[in-house]
C-alpha cells in the first residue's frame, strides 16, 4: 500500500484589516521525499498573490514545512507550505 503525501499551500490574502488565511493549492505525492522536495521548491519559487510587487523573500524551515515572508514595496505578507501524510 503506497503512502499518500500532500503539500498544502496557505497564504494571506486581502489588505489591511481584511487580511485572512486562504488555502490556495494542494499537491498530492506518492512518497514523502517527493512532497518535501516540492515544498522546498515552492518555498523558493512560488509567486504569492500578495504583495503585488515582491522585493524579497525569506523562506524558513518550520516543523512540517516552510514559512515564507515576502516583503513588498509597501507591505509584508507570508505563506505557509505544510507537508503531511493522509491517514
Amino acid at each position: 500500500m503506497s503512502s499518500n503525501w500532500w503539500v498544502v499551500l496557505e497564504e494571506q490574502r486581502g489588505a489591511g484589516d481584511g487580511r485572512s488565511w486562504s488555502l490556495s493549492e494542494t499537491f498530492r505525492f506518492d512518497d514523502q521525499e517527493s512532497a518535501e522536495a516540492e515544498a522546498l521548491r515552492l518555498a523558493r519559487e512560488y509567486q504569492p498573490v500578495y504583495p503585488w510587487s515582491p522585493k524579497s523573500r525569506t523562506p524558513m524551515r518550520i516543523p512540517g514545512g516552510y514559512l515564507v515572508i515576502v516583503e513588498g514595496r509597501t507591505s509584508r505578507f507570508h505563506f505557509r507550505l505544510t507537508v503531511g501524510e493522509a491517514i
